[in-house]
């Protein structure tokens, strides 16, 4: 693959802006890579957005697609690449169950061949390279909260283990990397984020009951709803990636990054029939296999080696995303009603 940019030499100081790194975001106009995508070129950084489209979505970098510090690439990281970066944030791969279990094996191998492609690369450019790891690597914790030394509690052949032990399996790959070769990584393990830009069919239960309340539609709950939830705003996320990929070499994770504030899934669907003035009434399924009953961080180590806390409260983040997902509802259905017209 032909070379975009120009080598940075890795060696420069990260919190340094007098010369700007070259960034590659794998997995860059999904919903978590477009939003560290803004905030890199905010920093001043150069930006390679790399994605297939397979979950990703071209609209939500489209608005960066005028600075001539942002390139949009389609690449698939199960497939070698070569870029001159200095920094790599590997954040490819489908994140919400609908999206992981549609295709199991391409989800696995994306974790695995991702990551051993993203740490060839480092160990050939001389790269940080950090790793969007996840609380699913818990699995259904036995410990509560969840430390980064629990070992967690992984089925390993249930319709979630695509996406945890592709997860886990990567972690190791990055270690063994820094051990055997040297390679700079961050591991950062992500608990249930939310915010603007998730898909209306995203399938994770803040957009689920979002979208279910916009419309007056049953909410679902699966199970009794007392199975717990962190859930962590995005821009406070993104702010803790920035403040890792900064971090000496010594600062190498795994960290927990989410919220420590837990919320029973029941109240929460309850919190957004209220924010949204919904009609919709909360309805029951059957437990989903192998879903959590309890998510919680600690998050004692990113507090003292990234000083870093999420500070954005849960209404006023649900009120950000309720006003995202209203706009789309609205175009979604002015689109449908010019399509009607035409017909």
């Amino acid at each position: 693959m032909r070379k975009l940019f120009p080598s940075i030499s890795p060696s420069l100081d990260m919190a340094s802006r007098a010369v700007p790194r070259v960034v590659l975001v794998n997995g860059g106009a999904g919903f978590l890579g477009s939003h560290l995508c803004e905030r890199l070129l905010a920093a001043g950084d150069t930006v390679i957005c790399a994605d297939n489209f397979l979950t990703g979505r071209r609209e939500n970098v489209a608005h960066l697609t005028g600075d001539s510090r942002f390139r949009v690439v389609e690449q698939d990281v199960r497939n070698p690449y070569d870029f001159e970066v200095s920094l790599i944030f590997n954040f490819a791969s489908p994140a919400s169950p609908p999206d992981y279990q549609r295709d199991p094996v391409g989800t696995l191998l994306t974790s695995v061949i991702g990551a051993v492609n993203a740490l060839d690369l480092a160990r050939r450019t001389g790269a940080t390279v950090v790793q969007s790891s996840t609380s699913e690597v818990y699995g259904d914790p036995l410990q509560h909260p969840q430390r980064e030394s629990y070992l967690g509690n992984v089925n390993p052949i249930g319709p979630r283990g695509c996406y945890d032990e592709g997860k886990r399996c990567a972690e190791t790959l990055f270690f063994d990397y820094h051990r055997k070769y040297g390679v700079d990584i961050r591991v950062g393990r992500i608990f249930n984020t939310y915010g603007p830009r998730m898909r209306l069919d995203d399938g994770r239960v803040v957009s689920n009951f979002i979208v279910q309340a916009l419309q007056n539609k049953d909410m679902t709950v699966y199970g009794d709803g007392q199975q717990t939830r962190s859930l962590c705003y995005v821009d406070d996320l993104v702010e803790a990636f920035m403040r890792f990929a900064r971090a000496d070499g010594h600062t190498t994770g795994p960290i927990n990054l989410g919220n420590p504030a837990e919320i029973p899934v029941i109240h929460l669907a309850e919190l957004v029939r209220e924010l949204t003035g919904s009609r919709s009434r909360i309805v029951h399924l059957p437990a989903v296999v192998d879903d959590p009953k309890q998510r919680r961080p600690d998050i004692s180590r990113a507090a003292e080696e990234l000083g870093w806390a999420p500070r954005v409260p849960l209404t006023a983040g649900l009120a950000k995303t309720i006003r995202y997902f209203d706009a789309l509802l609205s175009r979604s259905e002015a689109d449908a009603r010019r399509k009607m017209e035409t017909v």
